[in-house]
Formats: structure tokens, sequence, C-alpha cells
């Protein structure tokens, strides 16, 4: 009776047991998708950007932040406390422990529950991949079968290199290489024993010894790592009281660590479109800027703020003054330093390329430039008289007057001090005589849009943002010659290959060299003795021009330097009234000198002094000395004449070339350009009433 028991017995497990073995090779041969996630893992990645030393500006990335470090990135220490104290074995099994799993099933029947898995590192893997946490027998089979399979088809330093990028370290940091340098600021290379210790017990539960807030629960739970390493021989007992004394500093780190976020979302607006995966894929992302001067342009503007909020007696928190400044390299167009605002934290809107406000009287060179490239010269003189001027626009009778800033008038005055003065007089005059349409033709170039079609222009009416700005004057700082600006000069993609690249790219030859530098001899004069002397610093050739709109609204400084050009801009985000007597002198040319000043003590060995052109030449008028070319050749005046009764300053310069040869000119009054690429309406007929 009992043998018929005990075969029946038998008979029952064998088939049982060929059942379980029956179901496992089918489960086997049907559970295969997951493991080829993992075989081709390809998580994401944040990226980084960088500036042009590469220094780190910010990390960006979707959802959470990851940092991927290869096998050989990661330190031994970590490796080895990583297996001493979740899977000791793990170099020795196929992806399963039998003993491990046989120690979890006694204690389960023991506590009549789930308590234990026995899960090795590449079963962890597998469940923080792919599996649910809840502790079901169906969900242990499925995890068993893909370590199996995974084993087989990636080598164990993969497999560790997987588990180390995939899992949690808190504070929203993925894999290891993130929790390094989120926590201790430091590379994985980097890492003391202790550290690594502490990252090891981390994961384990990573809100509980979050080191951010559970500091001495991480130092204990590192501690009994060493301790661990200690028994298994895997560190010396030096190595192991020497880093049980340590107490690392932990670091409370920004996800993104972004110390210029302007510009980062300038870049992330400029390159989505181009790249989905922007902030998934692991870019590293090489901008133009250079940290050290954005740095010296972000203090400055915050300090031209707090010079307005001190003036108007205004809350600071409560006050919507604000600045912008654009920094750019005079040859290059790339951009160094790009402000967009002095609190990132307030207002996110970015006021050097977002905005666009009038540029006032910053926008005369544009036109006296033209003039000089019709045949004027710096000694030409021009009317400086009250005109009333009449003319018809979207089919109404318009009359304007236009107005000098100190209400006077001086008859007729040089060209070159019409602008040092910023006389809007002889400006509008000088638009008139010449002819509306020259000037429009030629301000097409520029690449401006809406330009108006009435003598307004003169003025600066029309608007434009700090980064157009900044482009257009590179007109005179690059010797005629419009650059854009740049702003990313590469991007690397996670392999190291360059998947993108731009170079410096011109977008308009607007004057000759020789011209050029006959309106940076004036705007030098305009820092030297004109509106414009709280721009200067000692010992730095700078050329500029001061900007100030209607009822104190914008204030403008746009100049430059022999290798940088700089756009200072203040104003208010609702368009208000800075202060009475808020003008782009008093405003704006004093941020202007500081971040030049500031510029010099970081850079001493900058280039000082402008290079004068072939083709620029000294004479007399009068008696004075003024500039010329050949394309601007001084007025003919009588010889007694002063053409320059209020200057003080007038350039003395020999040239650095009179070889005429070099120069190609027809020896006409009028420059050769050829306007007809960009077309203007005719405008309407300008009656002039005295």
């Amino acid at each position: 009776m009992i043998n018929k028991i005990f075969k029946s017995i038998l008979i029952v497990s064998l088939l049982v047991a060929a059942l379980l073995a029956g179901m496992f090779i089918y489960a086997y041969n049907s559970v295969d998708t997951d493991v080829e996630k993992l075989v081709k893992y390809t998580p994401d990645t944040s990226s980084e950007i960088l500036d042009r030393n590469g220094k780190r500006i910010a990390y960006i990335f979707k959802k959470r932040h990851r940092l991927y470090a290869t096998y050989n990135e990661i330190p031994v220490y970590i490796v080895e406390g990583l297996i001493a104290m979740e899977d000791t074995k793990f170099f020795e099994h196929n992806g399963i422990n039998p003993d491990a799993i046989a120690r979890a099933v006694l204690k389960d029947i023991k506590a009549r529950k789930f308590v234990e898995g026995g899960s090795t590192i590449t079963q962890q893997l597998i469940k923080n991949m792919f599996l649910s946490r809840k502790k079901k027998l169906s969900r242990k089979l499925k995890e068993m079968i893909l370590a199996l399979k995974l084993e087989k088809k990636l080598s164990k330093e993969q497999i560790l290199e997987r588990y180390l990028n995939e899992i949690a370290y808190g504070n929203n940091y993925l894999g290891v290489k993130t929790a390094a340098e989120g926590y201790f600021r430091k590379d994985l290379s980097q890492l003391t024993l202790k550290e690594s210790a502490m990252l090891v017990g981390i994961p384990n539960a990573p809100s509980y010894y979050n080191p951010l807030r559970h500091y001495e629960r991480t130092i204990k739970r590192a501690n009994l790592i060493l301790r661990r390493l200690r028994n298994l021989g895997w560190i010396t007992k030096t190595e192991y009281e020497e880093a049980k004394k340590e107490r690392p500093k932990v670091y409370k780190t920004s996800l993104t660590q972004n110390v210029a976020p302007y510009i980062v979302d300038e870049v992330v607006r400029r390159l989505s479109k181009k790249f989905p995966d922007l902030k998934t894929a692991g870019y590293k992302i090489y901008t133009t800027i250079d940290l050290d001067k954005q740095k010296i342009a972000r203090e400055a503007v915050r300090k031209g703020r707090k010079a307005v909020i001190d003036k108007t007696h205004e809350d600071s928190n409560k006050s919507d003054m604000n600045g912008a400044m654009v920094v750019v390299q005079n040859n290059t167009g790339d951009i160094l330093a790009l402000v967009g605002g002095v609190d990132y934290k307030k207002s996110s809107f970015n006021r050097a390329t977002m905005t666009k406000r009038q540029p006032g009287s910053s926008f005369k060179p544009f036109v006296y430039q033209t003039a000089l490239d019709y045949g004027y010269n710096p000694a030409t003189k021009l009317t400086d008289l009250a005109r009333t001027f009449k003319y018809t626009k979207n089919g109404k009778t318009v009359t304007w007057t236009p107005q000098n800033y100190e209400r006077n008038f001086e008859g007729f005055i040089p060209l070159r001090e019409a602008l040092v003065e910023s006389r809007n007089l002889a400006t509008v005059n000088l638009v008139y005589d010449l002819g509306l349409q020259k000037i429009r033709s030629r301000l097409a170039l520029l690449g401006v849009k809406n330009i108006p079609n009435n003598l307004s222009i003169s003025l600066g009416n029309l608007a434009l943002s700090p980064l157009k700005m900044a482009q257009i004057y590179t007109v005179f700082s690059n010797k005629g010659h419009m650059i854009e600006p740049r702003l990313v000069s590469k991007v690397v993609s996670k392999y190291n290959s360059v998947i993108y690249e731009t170079k410096p790219k011109e977008i308009a030859n607007f004057t000759k060299p020789e011209q050029a530098y006959l309106m940076t001899s004036i705007l030098e004069d305009v820092i030297k003795r004109g509106t414009g002397k709280k721009a200067k610093v000692e010992g730095l050739e700078l050329a500029g021009k001061t900007g100030t709109t209607n009822n104190y609204i914008d204030a403008w400084f746009c100049g430059y330097s022999p290798t940088i050009t700089t756009i200072v801009w203040y104003g208010r985000d609702k368009y208000k009234t800075i202060y009475k007597g808020a003008t782009g002198g008093r405003v704006a040319a004093p941020v202007f000198s500081d971040f030049y000043r500031n510029l010099l003590k970081l850079n001493p060995k900058l280039k000082r002094k402008f290079t004068v052109p072939a083709g620029v030449f000294v004479g007399k008028v009068g008696n004075r000395t003024e500039l010329y070319t050949k394309i601007s050749p001084l007025p003919k005046t009588d010889p007694n004449e002063d053409m320059y009764e209020n200057a003080s300053n007038i350039p003395t310069r020999n040239k650095s070339d009179n070889n005429s040869s070099q120069i190609n000119s027809n020896n006409s009054n009028e420059i050769n350009y050829d306007d007809t690429s960009d077309k203007v309406k005719d405008s309407e007929d300008v009656e002039v009433l005295y």
C-alpha cells in the first residue's frame, strides 16, 4: 500500500516537474524582445553645452539627468563594492544564483510571504528596466529567464556598465557618473574609496540614503560596505581605517548646472529643429561664448540697472527696469557674451535677441556712412537749421518739425561735429539733401526690415534687437564687412564625431575699409569729447555712439574696440520712461566703459589701437587737419576759415600706407556699389516748409 502511494506521489511529482519544465522552456523561447533592448542599449543621455574654451555652461535633458559612463570609466572600488553587497558570485554564475534563490525561498516560507528574492545583479537590471516591483512568482520566472538569456548575449562587464548607468541615485540623478558629478562635483576617476562606497550604498534606497538629506545614514551605509570589502579581503586594513574616517563634502548642485540660462535658451531655440533629440542624445554643443567675458558682461549690466534704481529710488524687486548686452568678435562675429536680462529667475525673456526697440541716434552712423560713401568728407559742412517738413503718408498730409536735443541750432556744422554732438537737425537735413532713396537703398544692405519710407529714418525710427545692432555695427568694426553673429560653433555626438559645424559668415559688403575707418575716427571722437564721454577707458581706443529715444524710453550705447563690438541697451519692459534725462550717454555708456575696463584686467594683452588701413590720408581744411580718402576728398574752403570752431581734438594720425595704387577707385565722389539687389519703393514727395 505504501509503495503504491509512494509511486503515485513520484508520478505526480514527475508530471508536475515535467509540466514546470515545459512551461519554463516555452517561456524561455517566448521571452526575447526585452533582452534585445538591453543588448542594443541606447538610453536617453543629457547633452552638454560648453563655452569656446570647453568650460561647461549647462546640461540639458528631457526628464531625468543622466551622464553615460563606459565600463572602463567606472572605478574598481565601485564595481567591487557593488558585487560585495549585491552579488558576490556575479562573475561565477550564468545570470541566476541557485544558492541565493534557495536561501530566499527558505526565508519566504518561514515568513509565509515574499520577503527576499535572491536576485543577482543581472536580475536586478532586468527588473529595473522592464518588470514591475510586485513580488509575484510569474514576474520572478520571467526575470530569471531574461537574466539567463542576457548573460548569453552580453559580457559581465557590459551588464555592469548597463546596471551602473540605469540605476537611480536620488536627486533625479540616473547613473553613477551623474551622481559622482552631482554630489561630489568630481569625475569618476577622481572619487575616493569612501565616496565610491557612498555611491554604492545610495541605490539600495535612494530617498533614505540621499546624502543631501540624510548624510549620517549615507556615511553609516558606506562604512558597512567598507567593512564588507575588508572582510572579503578586497581592501587592506589601512585602506579600510583611513576611508572609514573620511567625511566627504557633498554639494547641493543644480541638475542643469546652468551658469548662463539666457544663452542656453537661445542655443536650444536655434538647434531644436535641426536636432529633435537635442536633449536626449548626449551631444556636446560648443558655443562661441567666453564664460569669463560673460561674467563681466552680466555684472556690468546688473551694476547699470542698480545705478538707475538708486537714482529713481525704486523697489528693486518690483521695478521693470532691465538691460541687455551683446559682445561679438569683430572679425568672426563670434558671440562672446550675451546677457538677456538682469535676473533670469524673474524673467526668462531674452531682451538681447527677442526684444525690438528703437535705436535712436545710435543708428545715425549708418546714415553718415552712406553720405561718406557718396563723396562727403568728415569736414563737409551740413545744415544745422530748423526746418518743417510736409509729406504724404498713407494718403494723409503729415507735418514734421524735428529739433535738436539742445533745442538750438548752429547754422552750418562739419559732418564730424554733427555726429559727435548727435545733432538731429543736421542729420535730417543730410538725409533730405542726399536723397531718401539713396539712404534707403544703402540701408537695405544691412538686412534691416521695415525701413521707414520717410525722413524719420534719420533719427533711428525703426525697431531692432541688441543682437541685430551688434551685427550691423560690424560694418564699422570689421572694415566695412558685415558679419553674421555666430553662437554655436559645432555639435559633437556621443561617439566624438562632429555632426554639425559653422564658420564665420560675411553677409554684406557695406563699404570699403578706408571708408569704414573714417567713421571709426568720428566715433572715437564721440567718446573722447562728444555725447559718449562716459564710455571712455584709459589706455584703450574705443569708438561708439549713444542712442536715446523719445521720452527717455530707451538708452543705448553701441561701440567697439579694435577687436570686440559691444552693444548695451537699457529700458523698461513696459515701455515707460526710464527717468527724465536718462540718455544713452548717462545710462548705457558707463556700463560699456565698465565692461571694457574689466576686459582689460581679464586680458591685458588685448589689442588697444585701431589699425589705419591703406588709402586713408591726412590733409588740411582751413586751420585744421582732417582725414580723407579718394572717395571722400577734402572739401574746398576758404583757407582762412576755421572749419572746427567747436572742436578740440581733431585726428592727426599719419596714414599707415599712402600707396594709392592699392585703392580700387574711379576717382569719383560717388561710391561704386550695386544697389539693384534690393530695390525699394519710390518715396512720396517731401516738401520743405521754411
